[in-house]
């Protein structure tokens, strides 16, 4: 799944027998990576805020529907309803489930994509309890979603977050910023976008990308560069 260089190097000393209590002193250059990687993934995605907590997919699917509930509910409504495609991993609406919000199934058309009459229908349906909508793009299906804009600009104006599920962002990194499209929340699985091991306990990634508006939701701690050049 992974080229073998690369879980060679994730079993180096450095990373491998790193202490979890080693001072920051003696961390830099883990910290270092760290900053240089969120550094790429705010420029890659468009979004300026990135948290490298998850340990997987799913696992960041988890963290961004939970800042998505947070932030409905400092605004005084937690809403109740999250849109999910039928074409969606299995993982999106146990993921919102978890998360205590009701699933509605969104229909894909014959040609594969979110078919407009359903994703309408809901949202004249439930308006404002609805608090997301997760799409995979592109699709499960291997499908870039061309109404993509019209569905983030429909959320906007309910107050609605676009979660999209980056899966399969790798189709599309360099080409497309998630941000530039509207997407307000996003995990990427690095063991497809960058090949990072995968697998058999570890060691497993799943960073989250969210706009300025979710930037006060991110867990806490990330790393930051100091005046002084230093993490």
């Amino acid at each position: 799944h992974n080229p073998r260089l690369n879980e060679k190097l994730a079993r180096l000393e450095g990373f491998s027998n790193l202490h979890p209590l080693q001072s920051e002193e003696h961390s830099q250059g883990a910290l270092e990576l760290i900053y240089q990687l969120t550094d790429w993934l705010k420029k890659l995605s468009g979004l300026p805020g990135v948290t490298l907590d998850p340990a997987a997919g799913a696992h960041g699917e988890l963290t961004g529907m939970m800042m998505i509930r947070k932030a409905h509910e400092a605004k005084g409504n937690p809403r109740k309803v999250v849109l999910v495609p039928d074409s969606a991993h299995g993982t999106n609406p146990a993921t919102a489930a978890t998360c205590k919000y009701t699933i509605v199934t969104i229909k894909t058309g014959e040609d594969g994509m979110v078919d407009m009459d359903d994703f309408n229908h809901a949202i004249q349906t439930h308006g404002e309890d609805i608090a997301a909508f997760m799409l995979t793009n592109p699709s499960t299906c291997g499908l870039f979603e061309p109404n993509v804009k019209v569905i983030a600009d429909t959320l906007h104006s309910i107050g609605a977050y676009f979660y999209c599920d980056g899966a399969n962002f790798n189709a599309i990194v360099g080409k497309v910023k998630p941000g530039d499209i509207g997407v307000g929340v996003m995990q990427i699985n690095l063991h497809k976008t960058f090949s990072t091991p995968h697998g058999g306990g570890g060691p497993g990634s799943g960073p989250v990308m969210v706009a300025e508006e979710l930037v006060p939701y991110l867990p806490i701690p990330y790393v930051e560069q100091k005046e002084d050049g230093t993490f």
